[in-house]
């Protein structure tokens, strides 16, 4: 539990005391760069106070430009590890509640975070079109891409919304397979334990041959080359 608390109160203490300082430089160099590398090198530091040791596999498979990085999960702790190990600026869909967050909401908006409220069917589809143009711009998603987390680790079914994406507008999918974080924090549970988690870069996907009536192959593929990352005991029963 003391892990779970100073991992809290070190973000809770850089949110408060950093980010206003890099929400103005970027709102004077019109540029969230600069805040979006310093929030990743903030994480890292974090990671490695608790004790959470990130290994990092297959970057050298990530082409160059947009990509939707299509990823499992499985622990809370996914995006100290996940997000991070992209070697580029990427956009994430975030839950809406985490936008109502003070500072936290402008350092999002500015990086372009997407909100997203996954009860409202139409407030997704909104979201999704939302990122749609963001990759348009050249900006990467992050996603996860089974919606949730899983509860006993092992890979779900993934949701087409990713691949709704990528089809409209032809960005590869990199599946990315992440193992380990499950032993760290579990869904549901607060205690954080060290360890190591494993982000492992799999061989992108050109979703550019694929239409919207084929999503369903598109998501087949990616979705087994995200299993075929994952330790035996990840992967679907």
């Amino acid at each position: 539990m003391m892990r779970t608390i100073a991992l809290a109160l070190y973000f809770s203490l850089a949110l408060l005391l950093v980010m206003p300082w890099l929400l103005l430089w970027s709102a004077l160099a019109g540029s969230p760069d600069l805040m979006y590398a310093c929030a990743m090198k903030a994480v890292r530091l974090g990671n490695r106070i608790v004790g959470i040791r990130v290994r990092i596999e297959g970057v050298d498979k990530i082409p160059a430009g947009p990509c939707v990085f299509a990823a499992n999960h499985i622990s809370a702790v996914d995006p100290l590890a996940f997000v991070p190990a992209i070697p580029r600026r990427v956009s994430l869909l975030v839950k809406r509640e985490l936008f109502r967050v003070p500072i936290l909401a402008s350092a999002m908006r500015f990086a372009q975070f997407v909100p997203v409220d996954r009860g409202d069917p139409e407030a997704a589809a909104a979201s999704v079109e939302t990122a749609v143009e963001r990759l348009k711009e050249g900006l990467s998603f992050a996603v996860y891409a089974e919606g949730t987390r899983s509860r006993d680790g092992r890979l779900r079914p993934f949701k087409k919304g990713a691949f709704v994406m990528a089809i409209q507008t032809g960005a590869p999918v990199v599946p990315v397979s992440i193992s380990g974080a499950q032993h760290l924090m579990r869904k549901g549970d607060w205690v954080l334990h060290p360890g190591e988690v494993l982000v492992r870069f799999g061989p992108a996907v050109d979703a550019s041959p694929y239409t919207m009536d084929q999503r369903s192959e598109l998501l087949a593929r990616v979705e087994s080359l995200v299993a075929a990352g994952l330790p035996p005991d990840q992967r679907p029963s």
